[in-house]
């Protein structure tokens, strides 16, 4: 039954979308709204996601950080999505414990405390002692695994439907999230692979005083049960008394968040992907504790190199380069403007490196760009998508404690002083070392293997010159949605004639106004209906463990 219940709710939201675009569903102008009723829908939005569980509620965090996706109000409601829920029914935190650890809570912990000190859509941390030193653990909700495989078979089943009814280039985009959402979701119902990523981390980050990752007790970790170092601190959220006395600065703060994720994602290459203000706590001497490890994004090799030249190219307020580097990365399409994406490169590069412009200036700016970004068909790299909410995370931070707050102001030292790290490391690795010679005797080697098959090819005379994929992909396209509405005419014109010939033999005028008014509803269709409906749907592959 879950899935007419979630079909149920989130169908009024995707015809309201489709009405926004055509009025009449699939023909028509947009419907015009104004921007209260926008914001009471995307109010609606997110308590609906939030009432339909933790795999919605995980998606939409997700979304929160696609500007190319989601214009406001909708990014900002549901980036307020919190997955906290009624903690578990008394008892069922031990008999997890003992069922996973084999032992019973008293046999394994000399303390356990039975009520929670969180409980989230996938599970609950509970306070204990265990070999004398204060620890937390963290428990798998019963049944949560087989919840969110249904979810997510829905989620599929909807985005068929969407992609039938109304593709576009927004929701290819959210296929590929969900698509990457339903790989990357597994790795949070497995505690071996949290324990695992919270240790590499712990590893990377080992000579950054400023930041703190618990320590993993080995020994007592299994897939539903992961005990951790319990490490005393503040929400990020929650830190106004610490700042209005002095204790802590809040420029130092998110300096640290900025800068450590920089590290992670562009030097480290593993990066904690789960940025929330219940996964960063403050502790007492001001360093920053991450928290929760199930979603670490590793980064490849590739992608920091061609990252680390568009932010270089920021840097230095070259356009061309940032735009360079984002046709690299595959965020833009090749067919997209170049002389529209410029002049949006040229306005955030502007912005960045003014100081006498308000938060609201800036807010105007950035959205007046998103809203441009809205309009293209972007692809945003799942690793980005991540490295966003780290953005997004600074910046609402920074707006809950200062009204006054220019995440691009803020953010901009902290990105120069990394800039030499960054070339630093990209001089390393683009310079004569073994690692240098490794990637080009690699490639040597490709382009030998492509030389031979080539010549292979024409002695056997099976050498054929190929279009570009795009360009057959459309070219079928084409052609499919002329013979279909061939066809259909083809059938209009029968069913015509099949009804005046019937009409001859009967005298049945009826027969006759119904058959003429089928077959011109037919030439209607042919017509009248946008050619999409005409093309075959984007099909998805699920993606469930093993």
């Amino acid at each position: 039954m879950r899935g007419p219940i979630v079909f149920s709710r989130l169908l009024p939201f995707m015809l309201a979308f489709a009405r926004d675009r055509h009025r009449f569903l699939l023909f028509g102008r947009g419907a015009r709204r104004s921007e209260d009723a926008h914001r009471r829908r995307a109010e609606r939005l997110t308590r609906t996601l939030a009432a339909l569980g933790p795999t919605y509620i995980k998606l939409a965090q997700v979304l929160a950080a696609r500007a190319d996706l989601l214009p406001e109000p909708y990014l900002a409601a549901i980036g307020t999505l919190s997955d906290r829920v009624p903690p578990l029914a008394p008892g069922i935190a031990e008999q997890v414990v003992a069922e996973e650890l084999g032992r019973g809570v008293g046999e394994v912990f000399e303390r356990f405390d039975p009520a929670p000190l969180a409980a989230a859509s996938l599970g609950q941390v509970h306070r204990a002692t265990y070999d004398g030193r204060d620890v937390v653990v963290k428990i798998l909700r019963p049944g949560v695994d087989e919840l969110v495989r249904q979810d997510l078979d829905v989620a599929f089943r909807i985005l068929f439907v969407l992609n039938v009814l109304f593709p576009s280039h927004h929701v290819r985009a959210l296929s590929a999230i969900v698509n990457e959402f339903a790989k990357r979701i597994w790795q949070e119902l497995d505690f071996r692979e949290e324990a695992r990523n919270a240790q590499t981390l712990r590893h990377n980050l080992a000579g950054e005083p400023r930041v703190v990752i618990p320590e993993v007790v080995g020994e007592l970790t299994s897939r539903g049960v992961l005990v951790l170092e319990y490490i005393d601190g503040t929400r990020i959220d929650r830190l106004h008394e610490r700042l209005a006395a002095g204790e802590l600065h809040l420029d130092a703060i998110l300096a640290t968040i900025i800068d450590v994720y920089i590290r992670m994602m562009l030097e480290d290459g593993v990066f904690h992907a789960d940025p929330h203000p219940g996964n960063l706590l403050v502790d007492a001497a001001g360093r920053v504790v991450l928290l929760d490890f199930g979603m670490v994004i590793r980064v490849e090799r590739a992608t920091q190199t061609r990252l680390i030249r568009t932010i270089l190219a920021a840097v230095r307020h070259d356009a061309d380069g940032v735009i360079n580097g984002f046709y690299e990365l595959g965020i833009l399409d090749p067919e997209v403007d170049r002389g529209t994406v410029r002049d949006a490169a040229r306005q955030l590069l502007a912005i960045s490196v003014r100081d006498d412009l308000s938060s609201r200036q800036v807010q105007q700016v950035v959205e007046q760009v998103l809203r441009t970004f809205y309009d293209w068909p972007l692809m945003l790299p799942p690793d980005f998508v991540y490295f966003a909410r780290a953005a997004v995370l600074v910046e609402g931070i920074g707006f809950r404690y200062d009204p006054a707050f220019n995440a691009i102001a803020a953010a901009r030292p902290v990105v120069e002083r990394a800039a030499g790290r960054l070339l630093t490391g990209l001089a390393d690795r683009e310079g004569d070392g073994a690692s240098r010679l490794l990637d080009w005797g690699l490639e040597a080697a490709g382009a030998v293997r492509t030389l031979r098959d080539l010549l292979q090819r024409v002695e056997r005379e099976e050498l054929r010159i190929r279009w570009h994929p795009r360009d057959t992909l459309e070219l079928q396209r084409f052609l499919a949605q002329q013979v279909r509405r061939a066809l259909l005419g083809i059938f209009a014109l029968t069913v015509a004639m099949v009804t005046s010939v019937v009409y001859l033999g009967t005298h049945r005028l009826a027969v006759l106004l119904a058959g003429l008014a089928a077959a011109m509803a037919m030439f209607l269709v042919v017509f009248v209906l946008p050619s999409h409906l005409f093309q075959n749907p984007l099909r998805f592959r699920r993606r469930w463990p093993g």
